[in-house]
């Protein structure tokens, strides 16, 4: 059986009313309550939304751009605009829920929080799997909060600079002391979690509490598992496209 890659919209609409919900078990099984599909709880959610934080590395930062800036030449009319740009975050401090972020001034980013902006990471699940899929069934989430530059002792004891290094070695040219920009280590303080696990009639969509944000422990986060973590044929099932394991590896 071979697909149409021009039938797949079409099947993706037929099917959605089929797609199942998950959480944190294993992402090749078919979750259900004994009556029917069940919807994550909000603390699965957070489990999840720790998962993503633990395993991806690059997310968005948005800030707002002030309505003056004396040392740039900007438009006169993007003051107030919001801006999303990419960039680094590891998690360096699991018992808190906080990102690490190698700031550098210079950034755009980071000169608008310089000039009173707030600031938000978003991040989402770039499931690794071959096959046709929908981003919007997929999680995403936004971490509303504030920067807090590490102290020099809390970068030496939680060993800020190795465990971000190990998520982005190319980082290692840019670390504090750099001979090209002044950069400084700073964590996202988390205050608000806008969460977004797929479609709404399978998943949860709202916000999580900052105490269910902080509660979630790291054996929860090992033992968690995202769509398409567990095998390349596990979301092909959920989408209908194959009625069977057996069906996929036929494909």
């Amino acid at each position: 059986m071979r697909l149409d890659p021009a039938l797949l919209p079409l099947i993706s609409l037929a099917s959605a009313s089929a797609l199942p919900s998950w959480h944190d078990k294993s992402a090749h099984e078919i979750y259900h309550d004994g009556a029917g599909f069940k919807i994550p709880t909000v603390h699965e959610s957070a489990v999840l939304a720790r998962r993503i934080l633990d395993i991806e590395r690059v997310g968005t930062l948005s800030t707002v751009f002030p309505t003056t800036h004396a040392t740039e030449n900007r438009p006169s009319n993007v003051g107030g605009s919001p801006i999303g740009l990419p960039d680094y975050f590891a998690n360096c401090e699991p018992d808190t829920g906080n990102p690490t972020i190698l700031e550098l001034p210079i950034a755009t980013s980071f000169k608008n929080v310089q000039a009173g902006s707030n600031i938000s990471l978003s991040l989402r699940w770039h499931a690794p799997y071959k096959h046709w899929y929908s981003v919007a069934s997929v999680p995403r989430f936004n971490l509303v909060g504030y920067l807090e530059e590490f102290t020099d002792e809390e970068v030496k004891d939680e060993n800020i600079a190795a465990c971000f290094v190990k998520k982005h070695p190319d980082a290692a040219t840019w670390l504090p002391g750099n001979r090209i920009h002044v950069s400084k280590w700073v964590r996202l303080v988390v205050q608000e979690i806008y969460w977004i696990g797929g479609f709404g009639d399978r998943a949860y969509i709202g916000w999580i509490p900052l105490e269910e944000w902080q509660s979630v422990s790291q054996d929860e986060i090992e033992k968690a598992r995202l769509p398409g973590e567990d095998s390349p044929w596990s979301w092909r099932l959920w989408f209908g496209l194959v009625d069977n394991k057996q069906e996929m590896l036929e494909l």
